[in-house]
């Protein structure tokens, strides 16, 4: 069987879906992998490393795409290159299924066979496989050290002869996986850490990392059986509302989070929220894509409101996208080896297998 890979638009994306590590177990599996010309040229990944390995590099990427039976990619083909998939090939990448759902339903039309990464359960055996936790766990991280950037005052505490710096108070909103991430790397840095979200299970994992969870009075414990977040009522976003407001005062630096799959992103910083910071405190929207978490999150700009910074990114992975790719191939290759049947090698789907069936765009 063929595995394949082409280039991403990197002005949009800078991953890569197969590292040379993935190439090679691949190939150990009984794949041919064929990659694009200069497929990870950008991550100093050169075509001479993949070849070494037995990867076939092809410059025609209408050919290898053609030729492939199994295609993995960051996302789905946003160009001509969708048109070209043919009957009975495998697709397999971050397919954005709420917002491409027409053009999924017709390419399924032609027989081809959509897995999307972002769709799997949240089950022990799917977790090697879990890409939004690998690349949240990044962009958490990455969130903080951008803010921290921005932020023009020092973050830990220091004591000198001249008085003291009193260390930076940072509130994450949302403790997910990128949320949990934020606190940990803030605590490292130093300062001292707030977290709130809808689910009262996060709690726990917020003080374990030396975080302290602000409790909504009569929180109600908003999580889904798949362990994701669901929207709040209206009385529990009032009383947030109120909690927020009074702790964004002493806040200096602010990570969001907090995202509903497929859903526009709820408002949780309102402008009056922000009149209440004070100038220099900086906003850190990971949610921007999605339309942000704060009344004036802009995607790809530092807005300035009242001297508070608010920053938001399309892909804050594209800045560390050597580490991400590392993380994501892995997710891959183990997702690809559940679906790959080794004795008969061939795709198999069964729909018994609840990573399958999820993933399965029907």
């Amino acid at each position: 069987m063929k595995i394949a890979s082409v280039s991403e638009n990197k002005k949009i994306e800078r991953r890569v879906a197969i590292t040379p590590e993935i190439a090679k177990k691949y190939i150990s599996l009984g794949f041919e992998v064929i990659l694009s010309e200069s497929y990870a040229d950008h991550l100093s990944i050169k075509d001479d490393e993949y070849k070494e390995l037995g990867v076939n590099i092809q410059k025609d990427e209408n050919e290898i795409i053609k030729s492939a039976d199994l295609i993995v990619q960051l996302g789905l083909f946003s160009d001509h290159k969708k048109e070209i998939l043919k009957e009975n090939q495998t697709f397999i990448g971050v397919l954005d299924p709420y917002n491409n759902k027409e053009i999924l339903i017709n390419l399924s039309k032609k027989k081809i066979n959509f897995f999307s990464l972002e769709l799997l359960p949240r089950i022990t055996r799917a977790q090697s496989m879990d890409i939004l936790s690998s690349q949240a766990n990044l962009a958490g991280y990455k969130a903080v050290i951008e803010s921290f950037g921005n932020f023009e005052k020092a973050i830990p505490m220091m004591m000198t002869a001249a008085g003291t710096i009193p260390a930076a108070k940072v509130l994450v909103v949302g403790a997910g996986v990128a949320g949990l991430q934020a606190i940990a790397t803030a605590k490292r840095m130093g300062a001292i850490v707030f977290a709130t979200d809808v689910r009262m299970a996060s709690k726990e994992q917020v003080e374990s990392l030396g975080g302290k969870f602000l409790t909504v009075e009569g929180a109600e414990n908003l999580e889904t059986e798949g362990g994701y977040a669901k929207e709040a009522s209206d009385e529990f976003k009032k009383k947030q509302e109120n909690l927020l407001s009074e702790t964004l005062k002493k806040i200096d630096i602010v990570i969001c989070t907090a995202l509903i799959p497929g859903k526009k992103a709820p408002v949780i910083i309102k402008d009056n929220m922000i009149g209440n910071m004070q100038p220099g405190s900086v906003i850190y929207d990971l949610a921007a894509i999605q339309g942000g978490n704060t009344a004036f999150t802009e995607v790809d700009k530092i807005v300035d409101k009242n001297g508070v910074k608010i920053m938001g990114e399309s892909n804050i992975l594209n800045k560390l996208p050597t580490s991400a790719s590392n993380l994501y191939a892995k997710n891959v290759f183990n997702f690809v080896s559940n679906l790959y049947d080794k004795e008969n090698k061939k795709i198999k789907i069964n729909l018994e297998d609840e990573i399958i069936e999820k993933t399965f765009i029907k």
